[in-house]
């Protein structure tokens, strides 16, 4: 399993630890890809899962720049085009940390952590 498929798994453990509903993951488009797409509540969060091991040299969040962020944005609402939903969207960031196949050191989860 690589690093990016290691974290998701974690990451998508930890929102269903949450209460949180899984509805698709590896949404792609022409515009990219959504790692894991949730719903909680009167949210449909899209979210993007950053792995690392460790924070030493800059946050995981750090990568969600703000063309990353422009090409979520068109991937999600391309999902929603597709599966059409009264609830509100949201873009969150979870960063993973800990080497694949171990333990998770460490997950942060950043609600809403840009705007669409």
């Amino acid at each position: 399993m690589t690093r990016g498929a290691w974290g998701e798994q974690a990451a998508a453990e930890y929102l269903i630890g949450k209460g949180y509903e899984i509805l698709d993951r590896n949404y792609r488009t022409r515009w990219g890809e959504i790692d894991l797409v949730a719903v909680q509540g009167r949210f449909l969060v899209f979210v993007e899962v950053k792995t690392r091991r460790s924070e030493r040299f800059a946050q995981a969040r750090e990568a969600v720049d703000a063309r990353k962020q422009e090409r979520l944005i068109l991937t999600a609402e391309a999902w929603i085009q597709a599966h059409p939903t009264a609830r509100q969207p949201r873009m969150d960031v979870i960063e993973v940390y800990g080497i694949e196949g171990g333990a998770v050191r460490a997950i942060n989860h950043l609600e809403n952590a840009f705007d669409a």
